[in-house]
């Protein structure tokens, strides 16, 4: 199993690619748990994620007489940029499996940096059993996102960073996927400050570590189904599972609705822009998932920020609509001039702004003499939300809230 040791040689290694990534204070976050909160914003690595710290730390390490038949590897995205990057400076060919759907974002930053991308199944386990093959028939050498020794330690760089810019620190929460990133941050933190709480947290449409350490036992989740496609990996690591099973306090996990709603904050009080795997630990807090953190120095990680441009739009959309700033409605009126400006006119008195407006004049269930109207508003937050639906019903509209 990787030591602190190894950690100390890979961070020698890994300090010829990776950028040492800032450490800022999260005052908001701080205020949702009454803690000292601070973010290492892994995000602003170099290719955007954690990743290229084990990628390096393995590929830099390969043996002379392996190198011209390659690398191959299998990513949802992060680890596949990691990797190809690692692969053009060493000087060796790499290959990486991706599914179908993976973040065109991810794809072409991964073809950016030189590497062959073959897409295959859906998920990142159909990806990596896909790249094992390729393996086996050419002899390349397959680089594990998790599960590989050089990988962890490489990882747990972040750990001995970490502790340097928060030497004081009591609570640690790190995303888990597969592993790789919170075992080696664990050992690390274990041998250099052992006290710390260490929390690993994975999304719950895909919770196979929590599910594991819950049964003592590696179990494999039956599905991967989150906006953290990062960290949907449905098996944990050989390697990483004892490791976490035995240094890592506790394993939680948050919904996708947690996430976006931290997606958007982060963006919109830290100028942090986060992807789905990256704002899992932060969400612990955002969802009042973590205990006893009162008074007490806590630092998150946030592991990567490649998102696709469609993707920040539809996570600020939802996040919008999940914080009560975004409200779509329906109600009914009478179909006749003015009715539709008298229902406005009360929405403007009320500060409420209109995005979209849709009329339905046919239907079973609507009269002839009225029609429906679905609008999309605007209002300040929950709070102003809940006054305008009351408002309205108070004024004879029999509303309706849709989201």
């Amino acid at each position: 199993m990787p030591s602190i040791e190894d950690i100390r040689a890979a961070r020698e290694v890994v300090a010829r690619v990776a950028v040492r990534t800032p450490v800022f204070d999260s005052r908001h976050l701080g205020a949702l748990v009454g803690a000292d909160v601070v973010v290492k914003a892994e995000n602003l690595q170099r290719t955007g994620s954690f990743k290229i710290r084990g990628g390096y730390n393995r590929i830099a390490a390969l043996p002379l007489a392996d190198r011209p038949r390659g690398v191959v590897a299998a990513s949802a995205g992060n680890h596949a940029q990691g990797v190809a990057l690692a692969a053009q400076m060493v000087g060796v060919p790499a290959t990486i499996y991706m599914p179908l759907d993976a973040s065109m974002a991810k794809v072409e930053a991964t073809r950016g940096y030189g590497a062959a991308v073959e897409f295959t199944g859906v998920t990142f386990d159909d990806a990596q059993a896909a790249a094992r093959e390729h393996a086996v028939r050419d002899g390349s050498t397959f680089v594990s996102a998790f599960d590989d020794e050089l990988i962890i330690a490489g990882a747990g760089t972040l750990g001995l960073e970490l502790l340097e810019q928060a030497p004081d620190v009591d609570v640690v929460l790190v995303p888990c996927g597969g592993g790789g990133l919170l075992s080696g941050v664990a050992v690390a933190i274990r041998a250099l400050r052992p006290g710390v709480r260490i929390i690993g947290v994975q999304a719950s449409g895909c919770a196979a570590m929590v599910r594991s350490v819950e049964q003592g036992a590696i179990e494999a989740a039956v599905r991967a189904a989150t906006i953290a496609d990062g960290i949907a990996v449905k098996r944990p690591g050989d390697l990483t599972f004892p490791l976490i099973a035995a240094l890592v306090d506790e394993m939680i996990a948050v919904t996708d609705e947690e996430i976006v709603e931290t997606i958007l904050l982060l963006l919109e009080r830290h100028k942090l822009l986060v992807e789905g795997a990256g704002a899992a630990a932060a969400a612990a807090l955002v969802g009042g998932q973590v205990r006893g953190l009162e008074g007490k120095r806590v630092a998150v990680v946030l592991s990567g920020g490649n998102i696709d441009l469609p993707l920040i739009q539809s996570v600020i959309r939802r996040g919008l609509t999940v914080s009560g700033r975004n409200l779509v409605l329906k109600t009914r009126i009478l179909d006749r001039p003015g009715a539709l400006m008298a229902l406005l006119q009360i929405l403007a008195e009320n500060r409420v702004n209109i995005v979209d407006i849709l009329h339905h004049r046919e239907g079973l269930d609507i009269v002839v003499t009225d029609t429906e109207v679905q609008l999309t508003v605007e209002t300040r937050d929950a709070t102003h939300a809940r006054d305008v639906l009351a408002l309205l019903t108070r004024r004879g509209y029999d509303v309706q809230r849709i989201r």
